[in-house]
């Protein structure tokens, strides 16, 4: 029997390894890494997440805000509420609004003589209202209406001559030419035929009329331009009502001068 340790002949290899390839045999085992616990990646992942969702919170933030303001500049916008009213253009007449002259085209007579007047739909709407208003046992009576710049070029400048008052005293109650909203064709005082001795003065607010009106005017789209204690500094006047029952006496009234309506019980227009 040959010896299988002689030189010469080649080692025999176990039976238990003739079947893996020498090379594999030969190459030092790697011992595999330990792998880390799936709620530690979980984990981390989560964290990387939050991390970069913070992040970009922060970036978005920083992005909308707003410049820093030059030194004495206003920080914040004037409120409709609280500053004075303009007109369009800013402008204003010893605390009035300008307001244009409506076209005599436009202007229908309230009373038989023709000399009251207003815009058609204003005049129809106040001629319901009185019908409303009789059927309650109530008589309102139109006082003034529809004025031209010459009308109110006497009303404010020959009264404020006769008066021996100044132009800041008679804008109080008067509006000059120009800024009176009767111009507009849709204001008009309101008298109560009952009590004609309350006719243009504050006490009107004590008649039924004006309790009426206080009560149904926005009904028939009439409402009252002045509150006591108005920001113009108007004299309150609650004989005196204006209509804004249409685009275009809405825009004459809100839209164009910026105006916040006024609460129904005590305002007063001119």
């Amino acid at each position: 029997m040959n010896n299988p340790d002689l030189p010469g002949k080649p080692p025999q290899v176990p039976a238990s390894l003739g079947d893996i390839p020498e090379a594999v045999r030969e190459t030092p085992e790697i011992q595999p890494q330990p792998k880390l616990p799936r709620q530690w990646l979980i984990g981390a992942a989560g964290g990387l997440g939050a991390i970069a969702l913070l992040s970009s919170v922060w970036l978005v933030s920083q992005s909308q805000k707003p410049a820093p303001s030059s030194p004495g500049a206003n920080a914040t916008a004037p409120s409709p509420q609280t500053e004075p009213t303009v007109g369009p253009n800013g402008e204003t007449l010893l605390g009035h609004l300008p307001y244009p002259e409506a076209p005599a085209a436009e202007l229908e007579p309230l009373t038989m003589d023709g000399n009251i007047k207003l815009r058609k739909a204003a005049a129809a709407a106040f001629e319901s209202m009185v019908a409303a208003a009789q059927a309650d046992g109530v008589a309102l009576v139109p006082i003034s209406g529809f004025r031209s710049l010459a009308d109110q070029q006497h009303v404010f400048f020959d009264i404020k001559a006769e008066r021996g008052q100044d132009a800041t005293k008679r804008a109080e109650v008067s509006a000059p030419p120009g800024y009176s909203e009767h111009h507009t064709g849709y204001a008009i005082d309101v008298g109560d035929a009952n009590a004609p001795e309350t006719n243009l003065s504050t006490s009107f607010e004590e008649t039924t009329a004006f309790q009426w009106l206080k009560n149904n005017a926005v009904r028939y789209n009439f409402e009252i331009s002045f509150t006591k204690n108005n920001p113009q500094n108007v004299s309150y006047e609650p004989w005196h009502w204006r209509f804004v029952g249409d685009r275009t006496s809405l825009e004459t009234f809100y839209k164009a001068k910026n105006l916040a309506p006024a609460p129904s019980s005590t305002n007063s227009p001119q």
